[in-house]
């Protein structure tokens, strides 16, 4: 259990130290080239990235005389800052963080969908937990404040009236990483989590945990990206043929995904333990790939209304309009 639930520490060494500078300008190693940067996080989620990397699909639709580099990200924080900075050109990120930036003024631009699907409620082992009801006065965990999955349990509990203590509930609300989920499940000090998978299938294999609730019943469950392609407005309006290709080899691996899915499987599984240097186990990913769905769309009736439920929930403090914050000019 510990090896499995190890990788996840692993990666954040691993990640603190890829967060070198590079900007739109600088030339790759090899004189004459210019360097384009994607970002992704070796998880589930995150695939498409992972499979176009293996395959060499943005090699193939960005051509020779660009040199493509690739940057794992413990958090969608740090991916954002990247984007900012130039050190990142596009990529796949949670959509939280990526309304919370365009909502304080940032230049970003969402020009397709990742994956949608994939965040469960799980109740630990012995918590006492069997249906919604039981949850009030408990302990439930999220990756961050306002994330992903914090404002779908949130945005779903809120019509069972119950609130979390953040907004004057008696549902207590800790933050943490996935892999530390097990730990504070085994020790008690954490009863639920709202989890995006793999995690949700480790937790019941290894701990003997509980889904609540699945994926197709949580808020914005099925239809709600659970990681879009993301890029600057700047880099949109000064190369558009270039996000153009980016988002070509981002279409091209989700066909793969779709098609050959054993396949995609498998090179997931390795990417994931090249960069964490831990392998899932194939029955997990199994259970897992269930849940989620691959796709290049993005419903923007979806995302408003997500945002509109954050900015209920008090995690925005102005009620963002996000018109212009998704741009689909490039998906085919």
């Amino acid at each position: 259990m510990k090896k499995k639930w190890a990788f996840i520490g692993v990666f954040l060494i691993l990640a603190a130290g890829i967060l070198s500078a590079c900007n739109s300008n600088e030339k790759s190693g090899e004189e004459g080239k210019k360097k384009v940067v994607i970002g992704y996080f070796p998880n589930l989620d995150h695939v498409p990235a992972m499979i176009a990397k293996e395959k060499g699909f943005y090699e193939k639709a960005l051509g020779e005389d660009v040199d493509i580099e690739y940057k794992s990200f413990p958090d969608g924080g740090a991916f954002m800052v990247a984007l900012k900075t130039g050190d990142v050109h596009a990529g796949l990120v949670g959509p939280g963080p990526v309304m919370n930036n365009f909502s304080n003024g940032a230049d970003v631009k969402i020009v397709a969908g990742g994956s949608s699907g994939g965040t469960v409620i799980v109740a630990r082992k012995g918590s006492g937990i069997k249906s919604v009801e039981d949850f009030a006065g408990k302990t439930f965990i999220t990756p961050g404040v306002g994330c992903t999955h914090d404002v779908q349990m949130e945005t779903f509990i809120k019509d069972y009236g119950i609130k979390s203590n953040r907004i004057g509930g008696n549902l207590k609300h800790t933050t943490g990483k996935p892999a530390q989920y097990a730990g504070l499940f085994e020790s008690g000090k954490v009863d639920l989590a709202a989890v995006p998978e793999p995690w949700g299938t480790l937790l019941v294999k290894e701990q003997g945990a509980e889904v609540i609730v699945d994926s197709k019943e949580i808020s914005f469950g099925t239809t709600l990206p659970n990681s879009v392609l993301a890029t600057s407005g700047k880099l949109i309006e000064e190369d558009p043929k270039l996000v153009q290709q980016i988002v070509d080899a981002h279409q091209e691996a989700i066909n793969f995904i779709n098609e050959n899915p054993e396949e995609a499987k498998k090179l997931t599984i390795a990417s994931i333990k090249e960069a964490t240097k831990q392998e899932l186990d194939k029955d997990v990913v199994d259970a897992a790939w269930e849940r989620i769905t691959y796709t290049s769309d993005v419903n923007k009736e979806v995302v408003q209304e997500f945002a509109n439920s954050s900015y209920d929930l008090k995690f925005l403090k102005n009620q963002p309009d996000f018109a212009k914050l998704i741009d689909s000019q490039f998906v085919q």
